[in-house]
């Protein structure tokens, strides 16, 4: 197995936890690859809460990518409750193979000219028993974006997320914040700085968006290039 970005540019989103905007972050990326002219393809290894009614996220990753692909190109395992991946497949009497999301990533990327994947959750999410995001996120050798709260609390949670990202040898493009507000308080601009400055790392900030029109999004670009590594067996 070899990093995706030996052959197609990209980006692997991760958050701080749940409910922190990876879904958008990823999907303005995609849409600001997209709207550049780039054939994008998006991934995210699964899917839950699907039975919570609402746009699922996989389909507005494909929407805001104007991709083509089936929700089984873009999110192999797809499940309806709102649960940890890993409990949620032991629940539909399956297991989540790693093989597949990274032959199903891969694909993905082959027909691209930039791949947006998409965590689930945090880094140290199970997605098997043996097998987390963050051990996905290594294999694909992509750089992370990390979503992440401009609110109290945030400078902890992200910290931490960096600390974890590089232990395990990844590299962190930037921090998003998100949503960031249109008239930001003094503890929000300080968590900014000081994520920057304490993570040694780019912080950009995203305001809420209209998630029906991509039209109204600012872009976003991916972390600068890296040489590509060396394939490895």
């Amino acid at each position: 197995m070899w990093p995706i970005s030996d052959g197609t540019p990209g980006v692997f989103v991760t958050g701080t936890g749940t409910g922190v905007g990876k879904t958008v972050v990823a999907a303005v990326i995609a849409h600001s690859l997209a709207a550049a002219g780039k054939r994008v393809a998006v991934f995210k290894p699964a899917v839950t809460g699907l039975e919570d009614g609402g746009e699922p996220d996989h389909e507005l990753l494909r929407r805001a990518a104007e991709s083509e692909q089936s929700g089984e190109r873009i999110a192999p395992y797809r499940y309806g409750p709102p649960m940890s991946p890993h409990l949620a497949a032991e629940l539909a009497g399956e297991e989540i193979d790693p093989g597949r999301l990274l032959a199903v990533a891969e694909a993905a990327a082959a027909d691209a000219d930039a791949l947006v994947c998409e965590g689930v959750g945090g880094l140290l999410v199970p997605l098997a028993a043996d097998y987390l995001v963050c051990n996905l996120a290594v294999d694909l050798g992509l750089p992370l974006v990390i979503a992440a709260s401009p609110a109290l609390g945030t400078i902890n949670h992200t910290l931490l997320t960096i600390e974890s990202a590089r232990s395990a040898g990844l590299e962190v493009g930037m921090v998003i914040l998100t949503p960031w507000p249109d008239d930001p308080s003094p503890i929000e601009e300080s968590n900014r700085e000081t994520i920057a400055r304490l993570g040694e790392v780019e912080v950009e900030a995203l305001t809420r968006l209209d998630l029906s029109s991509p039209s109204s999004w600012p872009r976003l670009a991916l972390p600068p290039e890296r040489p590509a590594p060396s394939r490895r067996d």
